[in-house]
């Protein structure tokens, strides 16, 4: 009998234009399952599905220059994670890292995070940054775990429904040397 070890088919990959519909499933039902106390489900259940795959449509087909980037993460054909990254200052931001609830603790997130870090490095980048709300505890961890840190920069955005008002919520910088 001959003995064999099976291994997972993922990969990371830039996005494609067939890819929007993915990218914005990942991204909506990440941020509900993630940032539901701190955006609020109202707000969260009334983003425009065709509005968020019509931004991603953007910004792989045109995006504002070449350093801005797109990564899916893949689980066999299945696109499972994406990230976004946009140049700063000697650096790259992410600006954007997701994936989807049941598929955490793949290594997807840290296979999306290092794919923007090797792309950062080609570009001549020598800082990483990305930026946290406040109470996403699991997001913290995972990247103190990738060596990066807050740097005592916050920044924050209103939120809110439509007739609701707005609220705000404060975001974290988070920030390595590469």
């Amino acid at each position: 009998m001959a003995l064999f070890r099976e291994q997972a088919d993922v990969s990371v990959r830039p996005a494609t234009p067939e890819d929007e519909a993915a990218i914005a499933r990942v991204q909506l039902r990440a941020w509900r399952a993630s940032h539901g106390a701190v955006l609020g489900a109202d707000v969260l259940e009334q983003l425009d599905v065709q509005a968020v795959r019509a931004q991603w449509e953007r910004a792989i087909t045109a995006p504002p220059s070449a350093s801005h980037r797109v990564l899916v993460a893949c689980d066999g054909p299945r696109v499972v994670g994406f990230a976004a990254s946009a140049p700063v200052e000697q650096g790259i931001e992410v600006v954007a890292l997701e994936v989807d609830p049941d598929h955490q603790r793949g290594g997807h997130g840290s296979r999306l995070l290092t794919a923007c870090v090797d792309l950062a490095r080609e570009q001549g980048a020598v800082h990483l940054q990305t930026w946290v709300l406040d109470d996403d505890a699991a997001r913290e961890q995972f990247l103190a775990a990738a060596g990066l840190g807050p740097d005592g920069t916050r920044r924050e955005l209103g939120v809110g429904a439509d007739g609701d008002g707005t609220r705000t919520v404060t975001e974290h910088r988070w920030v390595a040397e590469i």
